[in-house]
């Protein structure tokens, strides 16, 4: 995938589309991305991130896919950086005093985030095993998260020295179980277990594993079944107001909701009520 020109393509068809750094499935509307390293616990390297980052960005353009699931081959999601290909080198910029490669680093971990946010399609993410550092980051970031009782989620940038301050961990997490449990894990750095996962509200719901990848599959196909417009148009509302009072979210909201009223879904929908019947959605 070319992502690097000025203007970017007004559509970019995935029917082909060959990652290096994971596995892509595609099963009509939804797509599944398959972290793909599991002898090491499926971590990340500057390559993968930029490529996830890349593809994500790219989302945008794809008018085919209307949903996507994330998990990890192996039966562990993703146990962060790769500590030799990501972490050594780090070290050694640190010891060379190149700041402006670790700001590049980190501003790239940072765009994938944006690039998650920002793509119109949901992500369910199936978490299963290890899912620590950069991989709870990724989990954070999906909009639904299914997992097991057997998962772990650990935000442990502060056991490396680091600040729990990563990838908008503290934006993003107090906003999904609240500002005190948020601090409690980014100052610890300890793993919550599924039970607590889900007590805390950070996954939707606990699966057994061998049923975790199904499951998070079939939600993202019942999402891709409905109106997908709509979809893309609650995802945009749900980052954007994060940043707005209440006056003015109620006023986004009425304005995005005129929006899907001009939509052939909408008119849809009220044609299958007034015939007794299932509406049949198109995502227009």
């Amino acid at each position: 995938m070319e992502t690097s020109g000025r203007f970017r393509p007004t559509r970019v068809d995935f029917s082909k589309f060959n990652p290096k750094h994971f596995l892509w499935g595609r099963d009509g509307k939804t797509a599944t991305i398959t972290l793909n390293r599991p002898e090491r616990k499926n971590p990340l390297t500057l390559e993968s991130y930029a490529e996830l980052r890349d593809m994500f960005r790219d989302l945008v353009y794809a008018d085919e896919i209307k949903t996507i699931v994330l998990t990890g081959a192996g039966g562990n999601f993703c146990s962060g950086g790769d500590v030799h290909e990501i972490i050594g080198p780090l070290v050694e910029m640190q010891r060379k005093g190149d700041m402006s490669g670790l700001l590049a680093f980190t501003r790239m971990t940072g765009d994938l985030v944006k690039a998650m946010r920002a793509c119109p399609q949901p992500i369910v993410t199936a978490i299963d095993g290890v899912c620590a550092g950069a991989g709870a980051i990724l989990a954070m970031a999906s909009d639904l998260r299914y997992g097991t009782a057997r998962s772990k989620v650990a935000f442990l940038f502060v056991r490396v020295g680091l600040a729990g301050a990563d990838m908008g961990a503290c934006n993003i997490l107090p906003r999904i179980i609240g500002a005190g449990r948020a601090a409690e894990l980014l100052y610890s750095g300890r793993a919550m277990d599924g039970a607590e996962c889900e007590r805390w509200g950070f996954y939707n719901k606990l699966c057994e594993p061998e049923r975790v990848v199904e499951e998070a599959q079939a939600m993202a196909k019942s999402l891709a079944d409905g109106p997908t417009f709509a979809h893309a148009m609650t995802k945009r509302c749900i980052h954007q107001e994060w940043n707005m009072g209440i006056d003015e979210s109620i006023e986004a909201e009425a304005q995005a909701q005129a929006i899907c009223m001009q939509t052939k879904d909408y008119e849809r929908a009220y044609e299958a009520f007034v015939a007794k019947g299932r509406p049949v959605f198109e995502g227009n």
